[in-house]
């Protein structure tokens, strides 16, 4: 333990106690194992894992001094280009130097150290983002949740939240690996289905996709996650999992960790997995990630959502509600982050539209799932889609439910008809979101200003290269007009 003691990181600051002793008995396990790289990633703005592979025999010297890479990575849009001026005096990141495309380091965490069950030679360790100084990145995803999490703390609160993934298994027919498709963003791929679709939760479907669900599921739970069920969706190819409740933390780091199983095993296989919203094809089904949340006593482990004996919301409950509500338009930027997001809010479509709640309502915002005596008491925050980066979708959650409940706030009635009420509509495109996002007071408090002009920035770039592009639609609709 010396060593890493010693190392960069504990000089930083970076090496806690805790950190260094997990660190020595991950060094402790490794040495007898057959391991030989080693996946040091982090997770980006986007929810997806970047980072270097090393040999297993620089696991050391990574646990006692960090790993340094190019700060430009953080500062992507979607397209992987960098669109923050870092070629000039200032790329615009308050908190520490991000010009000339110079390194950050990457701070591991050793309990997140995971053997990859579809290729066990190889590991996964998540890190957390630091400036060269030490200083942590305000806006990383991880650093963004643990900030929530600890603002609830400090209110003697705690949260548990469950996974309900939605996605997508086709069978690629072409990967459009030609030179020319080789740009930012490539060529999508072509695909088609591995099973019709339009038979939601029919046996016979399931069969047809078992050989897949099975790979995917004994994976999953290789992996430590805490797998619940696999089942047929809506449209064709679609599926869903479901998770067990866990911390916020463990379970965005789930989510991340699942998004990215299901991508490289299907990959090896020619098939493609996607969580893409509403992806361009005929006759396919929107996909969501509903997420579910409760609140308890950090001290007694009570569930406060949980209602009295005449059903009525405790005041946990109301106030949670009526903070997601309160804040929904805003917190889109982080729970639907791309411009394909707002393609899936229609009425009628199992799919919110407006900002209400409603008692186990599937097409409300927020569907109310409270008995009393159910300790499994709990919202479903159905606004998100699998395109959000986890961390931040969950921060989302805490911060303005917890607001409600801080303020006292009252939840309205709940609705009946969530498809034909005069409650506020949801943002209906990325620009809206994006303006609702930049102008919140809320969420320049919350998660300060730095956070807030980042994420505003990095997503503009993304819809202002959407504004700037011809569509199919405009193509059809005026070229033999004019």
């Amino acid at each position: 333990m010396a060593r890493l003691r010693d190392g960069a990181l504990a000089a930083l600051g970076l090496m806690p106690e805790t950190v260094a002793a997990a660190g020595e008995d991950l060094l402790a396990r490794v040495a007898t194992m057959d391991l030989e790289t080693l996946r040091v990633v982090f997770v980006d703005q986007h929810g997806v894992l970047r980072g270097k592979t090393v040999v297993a025999d620089a696991m050391a010297s990574v646990l006692a001094n960090g790993l340094g890479a190019p700060s430009t990575l953080v500062l992507k849009d979607t397209s992987h280009r960098t669109v923050f001026p870092v070629w000039s005096g200032d790329a615009g990141i308050a908190s520490g130097p991000m010009n000339g495309a110079n390194d950050m380091l990457l701070v591991p965490d050793a309990r997140s150290f995971r053997v990859l069950p579809w290729s066990p030679h190889s590991a996964w360790i998540l890190c957390d983002l630091a400036h060269k100084s030490g200083a942590p990145i305000p806006f990383s995803p991880r650093r963004v949740l643990a900030s929530a999490t600890e603002s609830m703390a400090a209110q003697g609160l705690s949260a548990l939240v469950g996974l309900e993934v939605e996605f997508h298994i086709f069978e690629v027919t072409d990967p459009r690996r030609g030179h020319a498709d080789a740009a930012m963003p490539g060529a999508p791929m072509a695909t088609r289905n591995m099973a019709q679709g339009y038979q939601y939760l029919t046996e016979t479907r399931y069969s047809e996709l078992e050989p897949v669900l099975d790979l995917l599921r004994r994976h999953a739970v290789a992996l430590d996650l805490p797998l619940r069920s696999m089942e047929i969706e809506m449209g064709p190819s679609q599926v869903e999992f479901t998770f067990e409740p866990a911390s916020p933390m463990r379970h965005a780091d789930n989510m991340v960790m699942f998004r990215t199983l299901v991508k490289e095993v299907c990959a090896a296989r020619g098939l493609h997995g996607t969580f893409m919203a509403k992806p361009a094809l005929e006759n396919v089904a929107s996909s969501g990630w509903h997420i579910h949340q409760s609140v308890t006593d950090a001290a007694s482990g009570r569930n406060l959502f949980m209602p009295a004996d005449d059903g009525g919301l405790s005041a946990a409950a109301s106030g949670w509600i009526a903070g997601l509500l309160e804040h929904a338009e805003a917190s889109c930027l982080l729970t639907a982050p791309t411009v394909n997001s707002y393609k899936r809010y229609g009425a009628y479509q199992l799919a919110p539209n407006r900002i209400q709640w409603g008692h186990d309502n599937r097409g409300a915002m927020v569907r109310a799932l409270m008995a009393p005596g159910d300790a499994a008491s709990r919202v479903e925050n159905r606004v998100a889609d699998a395109t959000a980066t986890p961390h931040y979708a969950f921060a989302a959650q805490l911060l303005s439910g917890l607001d409600g409940v801080a303020r006292g706030l009252r939840a309205p009635e709940p609705s009946l008809r969530p498809y034909d009420s005069t409650a506020r509509t949801l943002p209906a495109t990325l620009g809206d979101a994006i303006a609702a996002f930049d102008g919140s007071g809320f969420y320049r408090s919350a998660l300060g200003d730095e956070t807030v002009d980042y994420l505003v920035h990095l997503k503009r770039a993304e819809w202002n290269r959407y504004l700037a592009t011809v569509s199919d639609w405009e193509q059809a609709e005026y070229f033999n007009l004019f």
